[in-house]
């Protein structure tokens, strides 16, 4: 027996890829300073790419301000690095295992950069949304093929996985529009 059809679980795994958008998006920042700003970003720690906030404490010590606390003092080049090159336009200053960020002010162009940003989580989103898409299509045709599902069957859930994912693009849309509006109007 093979496995079975859940469009539950198809949905479950679509919301996964929404709520992963949602985290990096808050990262953005809209001209305030957020502990949540270097989330996404990964550092080259021991030979494998590590979350931030896995070697560093990060603390919002001014409203532009951000401050690094490297755990272990080797790692404070590489965190350095990490943010110098996200693509948040950020210049850390290094100031022993202690790393400044400053946040620029908000210009029109970074406002745009910024809005780039947001679209290129969203189409990673859109794209995570329909593999899990694809997914769930070749699990029916592979069931309608082992004789487990009628045609019928398998086209009706079809047509509920299509529904699903159109749902789950429109919502990406529905945020990443909101949050290209909250950045240009700040």
């Amino acid at each position: 027996m093979s496995e079975a059809f859940s469009l539950e679980s198809l949905r479950s795994r679509m919301k996964k890829s929404i709520e992963s958008m949602k985290s990096d998006l808050s990262g953005l920042r809209t001209g305030r300073a957020s502990a949540s700003l270097l989330d996404p970003i990964m550092v080259d720690a021991y030979g494998s790419p590590t979350p931030l906030n896995q070697v560093a404490t990060v603390s919002v010590p001014e409203s532009r301000m951000l401050s690094v606390q490297v755990w272990d003092r080797s790692m404070a080049a590489a965190v350095e690095k990490a943010i110098r090159d996200s693509h948040l336009g950020l210049n850390p200053m290094s100031e022993g295992a202690v790393i400044r960020v400053p946040l620029p002010e908000l210009n029109e162009e970074r406002r745009r950069e910024l809005s780039k940003v947001a679209h290129q989580y969203a189409e990673q989103a859109r794209v995570a949304v329909r593999h899990v898409r694809r997914d769930g299509i070749e699990l029916l045709r592979k069931l309608e093929k082992d004789g487990e599902m009628s045609q019928d069957e398998s086209r009706g859930n079809s047509d509920k996985v299509q529904k699903a994912t159109d749902e789950a693009i429109a919502e990406i849309d529905a945020l990443v529009a909101h949050k290209e509006q909250e950045i240009m109007q700040v």
